[in-house]
């Protein structure tokens, strides 16, 4: 592993941090969305069913959660690239803690929309500010390896949360995944109190005029190479989404898994993403950024096209959905580091702003799938399958054209 830059600040940051303990600390904080929404989807067609509410409005409590997570990054951006990350970090995983203890005892709904709404508020200043400090520490294609590094450790989050939450949701009911949270909350907020300090080497005191705030969004919104990676990353998300929105009501009711069985569904696919993050560290170091993108955006366009094949032969089984989606999750363990350490490496002095714009894009396309899925999901296979063989085909188009044209970023002042 290589040691944090200080070339990517412009000076040492104020503080020193171990290459292990950064890794660590960016895992936790980026392993907070897995969290968020994995640990509570074994549980959300028995939610639904003791809430006594409709699909539509279980669907809110993700796509309501993530809409909430993009758009709050809007605002925690420039926060963080004024006050510096750890005060906005502390801030974020306070708040989270609070809402995660009001889902959990949640007694309608309504209110249940409502908490985790204010989970995802929160949760976009603690991602955003892992990806920022991502570019605060290293340079952009070190940041690549850096964030493939912490991501293996999102995907052995991930891998851990399906199973754990059909467990709690079976054995203690759909409230005790909930409350799971609330113990990932407190410990990553210990974690960043007691070991992460400030990464911002200098703070920006005109990151919260209005005047400095819009020509800073503008020099980002103008990079062809922070739109070629943020919409290579809002696609291999959108992929992701649709299986998450749609997978328990797929699996569970239409094909007639268990909780259990299909939390264990979900963690197979997680394996299948940390292979991707593996794969990834190696074919940036012999391949290179642009092609590794291009690689992963094979495996991704023939990951959908084989589970919509299989689908249309007829072979309306987990596991023949399940074998061409591994192919997919590969390559979203590609495209992920890849693409956000891409969207904010050109710009070293507006990280905060660039993560959160990244950030608002992926969560606006997973606000619009989730609503997409609440008036498609049929009691059929279909809404998973060509949602997925959409964003399958536009990541790939993604990768190959754009990424390859822009994706070699010039640093902004």
């Amino acid at each position: 592993m290589s040691a944090p830059s200080t070339a990517a600040a412009g000076a040492a940051p104020p503080a020193s941090i171990n290459p292990g303990m950064a890794i660590l600390v960016l895992a936790m904080l980026l392993s907070i969305q897995p969290v968020t929404t994995d640990l509570y989807l074994p549980a959300l067609p028995a939610l639904t069913r003791s809430l006594g509410a409709q699909m539509a409005a279980a669907q809110l409590t993700l796509s309501g959660l993530l809409l909430a997570f993009g758009c709050s990054q809007m605002v925690w951006g420039p926060l963080s690239d004024r006050f510096g990350r750890r005060p906005i970090l502390l801030a974020g995983l306070g708040i989270y803690t609070v809402a995660s203890l009001g889902s959990a005892f949640a007694p309608t709904m309504t209110l249940l929309i409502v908490w985790r709404i204010a989970q995802g508020a929160a949760m976009g200043a603690v991602v955003m500010c892992a990806r920022a400090i991502v570019r605060d520490l290293y340079t952009p294609l070190d940041g690549a390896r850096a964030m493939s590094k912490a991501l293996t450790g999102l995907g052995i989050v991930a891998c851990i949360c399906a199973p754990l939450g059909g467990v709690l949701s079976e054995w203690l009911g759909w409230r005790a995944a909930l409350m799971a949270l609330t113990v990932y909350a407190v410990a990553t907020l210990a974690l960043v109190a007691l070991r992460l300090p400030e990464t911002l080497a200098h703070r920006n005191p005109k990151a919260l005029q209005p005047r400095a705030l819009v020509g800073t969004w503008m020099q980002v919104l103008r990079s062809p190479t922070f739109w070629a990676f943020s919409l290579q990353t809002t696609a291999t998300y959108g992929g992701l989404f649709t299986f998450l929105a749609a997978s328990s009501f797929v699996f569970i009711d239409v094909l007639g898994l268990t909780r259990t069985q299909f939390g264990w569904t979900m963690a197979s696919a997680c394996v299948a993403y940390l292979a991707g993050t593996f794969l990834c560290r190696r074919l940036l170091v012999r391949q290179g950024l642009l092609r590794t993108v291009a690689i992963a955006g094979a495996l991704s366009v023939s990951g959908g096209t084989l589970m919509a094949a299989v689908a249309f032969m007829g072979w309306h089984q987990p596991w023949a959905l399940l074998l061409p989606f591994y192919l997919f999750m590969l390559g979203h363990g590609i495209h992920q580091p890849c693409g956000q350490s891409g969207a904010v490496g050109p710009f070293p002095k507006a990280a905060g702003v660039a993560s959160a714009l990244n950030g608002f894009m992926m969560m606006l396309a997973a606000f619009g799938i989730g609503g997409w899925l609440g008036m498609r999901l049929d009691g059929t296979v279909w809404p998973l399958v060509n949602g997925i063989w959409f964003w399958s085909v536009v990541l790939a188009l993604i990768s190959w054209t754009l990424v390859q044209k822009f994706g070699a970023p010039r640093e902004h002042a």
